[in-house]
């Protein structure tokens, strides 16, 4: 075997055995779920987290220990590699696996990458695995109710549902509720069916069935929550079919979700199919295959720098003490650098920040903290900075800074989608619309602070709102973990001079937090103060913060739905476990 071969063979077996890896947490899901072990589900999701780095690492040393690895050997070992790749059921991620294994080896340069995969090599537009991605049901004698009879029962839960009669009833009604709105339900066509993903999509405390209707030429996508009741029994909790409220699901602010995947293409072309609107991108990374997800963008950001001509600038909005950010204006995404020197009050570096992006990384994000794409050394072209840009960067980040003549490489950055700071979007919104922004980011720090999640800094700048009107929290370097904040009053003063001083008369440790003092930075409008008094009062006492605090000591998990309260079926009698015993 010559020494090209040598490194493809090593660097494929490593990818292989990731992937066997990567399938045993997310397949061991489905009996976590069945046994309610719902810290078992969150720990398989942070587990898996930091596997693709440990195998990328694993496979560096062995390279080391076996193989000459020059540019030149490297070069040849890609062709190699590709070969091996003809009959793969995971190509695409074995080519992002190749790609980590070089640049990490090689110690590649933004300027020295034609032994990377900056294309596919390897198209996955028919790979199917031993099992079908997907399972087709057809209503024949039973009608629609006996097919989704079938299709709840396909995947073989040991736990038994409440009552299977109530589920179809509601799945029916939901369906034809939605589907005449749209104007969409025909009468039954011959090719009427229903396509299911083969496999469920774990994530929290649910289990999500993806499929479409197809009658005629008509394709209806759907999703169906499946979670436990009161009683442990399963019940399907909603059936969804707005593509906008399944395509939420698959929101940057939610984790990951835990799917067995033998031929994970075959499941991205059957969403993208679903919710054109998501790209392959997204879809990758919230099957928990996230360094795919960052693979795509990466080459989306190229063929968008060649098709536009824009230049970088500052982001909008109030400068940060930790960081400096830029966006590109055509380009829905900003760029956060770490600076060299932070501002007043925030004594702690920047492997300290680092590990603040970690953690959210590997933790719940319910829907209210933005997801990050982590990376080093990456080269903007000069030609498309602006100097005020650039004078930024050189004032406050200048050792995360590289300049020639042609390029400027930023050396770490994390990139997130780009959201409109909460404090620009209240001050241009409607009464209307400042008093909705007002009442979800009070229900934002409620669902923080279920996940085990203290914001620390609270300043309205600190969020941002989604397109679909969410709030979400994208300023990480004051997180700290709920369970290690003491929360607690202010006791009075000793005397009104004290009172009125503005000095503290009150020993404050580390871990201290005082809920009234939230008020005079957030309520100084009236209109704000008036809103967040009628719904949120309760976050400005020190009770309500226990309260979260003691619940998530004992052990005890929210519920957090990604879909409106409005949809769900009955959550009284799902919560209650009050169902008819006749049908399980």
């Amino acid at each position: 075997m010559s020494n090209a071969q040598t490194i493809a063979a090593a660097v494929l077996a490593g990818f292989n055995k990731h992937y066997t890896l990567f399938r045993a947490k997310s397949s061991a899901a489905k009996a976590l779920f069945d046994a309610g072990d719902w810290h078992g589900i969150q720990q398989l999701g942070t587990d898996r987290i930091q596997m693709y780095d440990e195998r990328v690492d694993e496979t560096v040393s062995l390279l080391r220990q076996t193989a000459a690895v020059q540019d030149h050997a490297w070069a040849e070992a890609k062709r190699e590699y590709i070969a091996l790749l003809i009959n793969h059921p995971q190509p695409e991620l074995a080519e992002t696996f190749f790609n980590s294994v070089s640049t990490k080896l090689l110690d590649k340069r933004y300027y020295n990458n034609e032994h990377l995969f900056l294309k596919p090599a390897t198209s996955t537009e028919y790979i199917d695995g031993d099992a079908p991605t997907f399972v087709s049901f057809y209503p024949k004698a039973e009608g629609l109710a006996g097919c989704l009879k079938h299709l709840l029962c396909h995947f073989g839960w040991r736990t038994p549902f409440a009552c299977l009669k109530r589920d179809i009833a509601n799945i029916l009604q939901a369906a034809r509720a939605h589907l005449r709105s749209c104007q969409e339900w025909p009468p039954q066509e011959l090719n009427l069916h229903i396509q299911v993903l083969h496999s469920p999509f774990y994530r929290n405390k649910s289990a999500y069935i993806f499929g479409r209707i197809i009658n005629g030429n008509h394709s209806h996508p759907f999703a169906l929550p499946v979670v436990r009741n009161g009683k442990g029994r399963l019940v399907v909790d909603a059936a969804l079919f707005d593509p906008q409220q399944i395509s939420v699901l698959f929101s940057f602010a939610r984790s990951y979700f835990l799917v067995d995947m033998p031929v994970p293409s075959s499941y991205v072309r059957f969403l993208r199919k679903m919710l054109p609107m998501r790209n392959d991108g997204d879809f990758y990374t919230l099957l928990g295959l996230h360094k795919q997800g960052k693979n795509i963008f990466w080459r989306e950001f190229l063929q968008h720098l060649r098709h536009s001509d824009d230049q970088f600038i500052p982001a909008p909005g109030i400068k940060g003490l930790v960081m400096t950010v830029f966006t590109l204006p055509s380009f829905p995404y900003v760029f956060k650098v770490i600076k060299d020197v932070f501002g007043a009050n925030k004594d702690f570096d920047r492997e300290y920040v680092r590990q603040k992006y970690l953690l959210v990384k590997k933790h719940d994000r319910v829907g209210r903290m933005a997801d990050t794409l982590e990376f080093s050394n990456v080269a903007l072209p000069k030609a498309r900075c602006s100097e005020a840009f650039l004078q930024e960067m050189r004032e406050l980040a200048p050792s995360q800074m590289e300049e020639s003549e042609d390029w400027v490489v930023i050396k770490h950055v994390y990139i997130e989608y780009r959201l409109k700071p909460l404090n620009l979007f209240m001050q241009a919104a409607t009464p209307e619309q400042k008093a909705a922004a007002v009442i979800d980011y009070g229900f934002a720090l409620k669902e923080l602070a279920s996940a085990n999640i203290f914001p620390g800094d609270m300043l309205y700048k600190n969020f941002g709102m989604t397109r679909f009107g969410r709030v979400i929290f994208y300023d990480y370097d004051e997180i700290e973990y709920m369970t290690d904040c003491q929360f607690r009053r202010i006791p009075p003063a000793p005397n009104p001079e004290m009172e009125l001083s503005g000095e503290v008369w009150y020993p404050v440790h580390k871990g201290d937090v005082f809920p009234e003092e939230f008020a005079p930075f957030l309520l100084g409008e009236p209109d704000v103060r008036e809103v967040f008094m009628q719904h949120h009062a309760d976050l400005l006492t020190p009770e309500f913060w226990q309260e979260k605090k003691e619940r998530l000591l004992r052990g005890e998990l929210d519920d957090f739905y990604p879909y409106p309260q409005s949809v769900r079926f009955k959550p009284a009698e799902i919560a209650e476990g009050l169902v008819d015993k006749t049908d399980v």
